[in-house]
């Protein structure tokens, strides 16, 4: 149990957005199964989620990022041999709104800091979901999870034009 540990962390390493969790308006998440057939779900759930809250013209910017974390979740939390998928800790999404804030969040059981992949090929389907990420999102981020929660949380933050 090294404490070298965190010399490897990434400078993209940060932990959630400094927003009151006690002034979340709205909040709600679903686990989906480490299966490719989740990012369908994921979407569904994101829509008629998003459906019922104003989050105004940030809707498609939203369902396309939650595609994209819950996709790259899937990458890397669905096991090789998905021989024991039953075992295996599903990905989990949450979507919380403040007043002008809704953040997005996709808990996986991988340690595996995410990073864009550089790449020559731009046809790759791989890699670019970040930076896709990067390019809807005000902010984004990630952090590990602590105590018996394994994995880690990708999370990105959306700014929401307030109703007034």
């Amino acid at each position: 149990m090294g404490t070298n540990g965190s010399t490897m962390l990434k400078p993209l390493r940060q932990g959630l957005p400094p927003l009151d969790p006690a002034a979340v308006s709205d909040a709600a998440s679903c686990a989906l199964p480490a299966r490719y057939e989740a990012v369908r779900e994921a979407r569904r759930f994101t829509r008629a989620t998003l459906g019922q809250w104003d989050v105004g013209d940030r809707f498609d910017d939203i369902c396309l990022v939650v595609s994209e974390l819950v996709t790259n979740a899937l990458r890397h939390a669905v096991p090789a041999d998905t021989g024991c998928a039953e075992h295996q800790p599903s990905v989990r999404l949450h979507l919380m709104r403040w007043t002008e804030r809704l953040v997005c969040a996709v808990r996986d059981p991988s340690h595996e800091t995410p990073a864009p992949r550089e790449s020559d090929d731009f046809s790759a389907e791989s890699g670019r979901g970040l930076f896709l990420v990067d390019s809807f999102a005000d902010s984004w981020g990630w952090h590990p999870l602590a105590g018996t929660l394994d994995g880690k949380v990708v999370w990105a933050l959306f700014r929401l034009q307030s109703a007034g």
